[in-house]
């Protein structure tokens, strides 16, 4: 779970960002720019979006995957985990900020460009 205070001090952090909002999302809360998820707060930890432009920078810093729980197996996602020092530096979390705003913009881009699969009628159901 993820305090409200931390997602303020995250939001106060990346003001200089310019557009950055947050939204309340499975106990933790997701972070917004130009309507692409760029960022989430779990357990009071800040992970960004990666691609293969930033993710260099988060294996160089040690920086582990955003994981959750899934039904049978851990489920690793395309976020990283920001480290502390970046946050302790406006122009850093302002660098690090835009690259994962951009890796989001162009996930959501290329998700919108996927051709979207008709489902076949289960057998015996009419439709």
């Amino acid at each position: 779970m993820a305090s409200r205070e931390y997602c303020d001090y995250i939001l106060d952090v990346l003001d200089h960002v310019g557009g950055v909002s947050a939204r309340s999302m499975f106990g933790g809360f997701g972070l917004y720019r130009d309507g692409a998820m760029f960022g989430l707060i779990a357990d009071d930890v800040l992970y960004f979006k990666v691609d293969a432009a930033n993710q260099p920078d988060f294996e160089d810093a040690g920086s582990s995957p955003f994981t959750y729980r899934g039904k049978s197996k851990p489920v690793q996602m395309s976020f990283r985990r920001v480290p502390e020092e970046v946050l302790e530096d406006v122009d850093d979390a302002r660098l690090w900020s835009l690259k994962a705003c951009d890796a989001a913009l162009k996930a959501k881009k290329a998700k919108s460009k996927k051709p979207v699969k008709k489902r076949k009628p289960k057998a015996g159901k009419k439709t």
